[in-house]
């Protein structure tokens, strides 16, 4: 079976790689123009605007994206000083409150010291006359024991009672000076 298919050499020829093969070589060129028109066609009109169109969309996202970063770092700022803010007035009324309720405490307090100072004022006098009286009590008493211990002394030192005249003379003198 003498056919020839494309896989077989023929017999004595030499096998040539195509694409160096020059008699085909224009049809080759003429075939890369059009693939390459093709292909350019085809990147020109179909992908690329594809690709560009994703790029236009992805610009567009990452700046809405910044922009609404933008507004919420602005409300958020907007917060935190808002926050701050009410922060501060609850520092002032709770500083207003402390100091409200101090000078009322320490209005109680005087009060209350000033009618304790009272009442010890008060017993105080009671017991300064208490004393008073005790003392004058005393000093009448003291001329009666002065002598009575003058007597005592005086018998005992020499051995004779002396006249309660003579005592009474002596601690009277005595008690002037």
């Amino acid at each position: 079976m003498a056919t020839n298919t494309h896989t077989e050499v023929p017999a004595g020829a030499k096998g040539v790689f195509p694409p160096f093969d020059s008699t085909t070589f224009a049809s080759q060129l003429v075939w890369l123009a059009i693939a390459f028109v093709a292909l350019y066609v085809l990147m020109a009109k179909v992908a690329l605007p594809r690709v560009g169109g994703i790029i236009e969309n992805r610009q567009k996202r990452i700046a809405g994206d910044i922009a609404e970063a933008g507004n919420l770092k602005a409300q958020s700022d907007a917060a935190l000083t808002a926050y701050e803010q009410a922060l501060a007035d609850a520092r002032a009324r709770a500083q207003a409150i402390a100091n409200e309720t101090r000078d009322r405490q320490a209005a109680e307090a005087d009060k209350r010291r000033k009618a304790l100072e009272d009442q010890l004022n008060v017993k105080l006098a009671e017991a300064e006359k208490t004393i008073a009286a005790t003392k004058v009590a005393a000093m009448a008493n003291v001329r009666g024991i002065a002598a009575d211990a003058a007597k005592a002394i005086v018998e005992r030192l020499t051995g004779t009672a002396p006249t309660d005249k003579a005592v009474d003379a002596a601690v009277g003198e005595a008690l002037k000076s």
